[in-house]
């Protein structure tokens, strides 16, 4: 029997809605928020009112574009954390809403597990390459740097974690620094192309087992652009390109140096990687290579399934449904990782 699931996630500035029948993709809608970009992150408050607004009208049209009308959805998909409270408590709501008014289950979902579970999402046209189980996923998503050994959709272990920054907030406070755009994840991506990436060294951290630390190399960064602006005010101008290929060859060094310490070690080399910082081309090209020289399979999401989508919360709800995890009317969203199972 086919199974239908609306996917709602709204974890942090992006509202988006998806239908998925089993595994099968039927529509995926995503309203960005532009608000943000003047203050260079995101403000909680903006982003939970443009949740509000953006809600009905997203999933209206993944319901359209699905060819299903609500009545027939077997099951409503959320995401319950992390991220913004304030957000969440928009996606959870409405959720609960639409859940009551067509008597449909819904099921819980947490963030990250629908990052790493959205490389088994297929496409009405094809299917997309999927890991074998048990594989390696390095999450690089917002605030999070995680390796997760994954076992099986339901089995799932957090083996190596970032103790201080994410290599995301590195890229962003290091490009706010830069005086670059917000989100600075993509222009660093972008700059760095046209770059040195031996220009500048900076510093790497020296973190026992398979965790991430991210703060000595941002303060690394800020020392050279502080040492060198004292004596010549243009200098970041100047070395744009070159500061941003350094930066991005370092972060990219410290993920798969760790990356591939954890491939020894679980004799493990089917290796993915998820989430927003997934769509930088030097980590990309790195992770490529880096398979070639040590025979791993590895898998690359699709662009449009790196940032927040609901493609992949319908996804990962999919199996909480095949498991029966439902949620409960009484569900409430959480901001904390820590409160959640990965």
């Amino acid at each position: 029997m086919d199974i239908t699931i609306l996917g709602i996630e709204s974890s942090c500035d992006d509202t988006s809605a998806a239908v998925i029948r089993n595994t099968t993709l039927l529509s995926n809608v995503i309203a960005s928020q532009a608000v943000h970009v003047k203050y260079g992150g995101v403000i909680p408050e903006l982003a939970s009112r443009a949740h509000q607004q953006n809600i009905v009208p997203v999933v209206d049209t993944a319901l359209k574009e699905a060819g299903i009308t609500a009545d027939k959805l077997d099951a409503i998909a959320f995401t319950r954390g992390p991220g913004l409270l304030g957000s969440l408590m928009v996606g959870v709501s409405f959720a609960k809403g639409l859940a009551i008014s067509h008597n449909i289950p819904m099921v819980d979902v947490n963030h990250l597990r629908g990052h790493i579970l959205s490389h088994f999402i297929d496409l009405p046209d094809r299917e997309l390459p999927h890991p074998s189980f048990p594989f390696l996923c390095l999450l690089v998503s917002g605030g999070h740097s995680q390796i997760v050994k994954v076992s099986s959709p339901y089995d799932m272990e957090i083996v190596g974690s970032t103790i201080d920054d994410a290599a995301g907030e590195a890229f962003d406070k290091c490009a706010k620094v830069m005086g670059l755009p917000y989100p600075g994840g993509p222009v660093i991506d972008k700059l760095a192309k046209e770059g040195n990436p031996d220009a500048f060294h900076f510093a790497k951290p020296h973190v026992a087992g398979f965790d991430y630390s991210f703060s000595g190399l941002k303060t690394s960064f800020l020392y050279t652009l502080r040492d060198e602006v004292a004596e010549n005010p243009d200098f970041i101008e100047q070395n744009k390109a070159d500061l941003c290929a350094s930066l991005q060859k370092t972060v990219v060094d410290i993920l798969l140096d760790k990356l591939i310490k954890a491939s020894k070690e679980y004799g493990i080399k089917d290796i993915a990687i998820a989430g927003g910082v997934s769509a930088n081309s030097g980590l990309r090209n790195g992770i490529v290579n880096e398979g070639r020289k040590r025979g791993w399979r590895t898998f690359l999401p699709e662009f449009k399934f790196t940032t927040d989508n609901a493609a992949m919360i319908a996804l990962a709800g999919y199996y909480r449904y095949m498991k029966g995890e439902f949620a409960s009317l009484d569900v409430t969203p959480t901001a904390r990782i820590e409160d959640m199972d990965i």
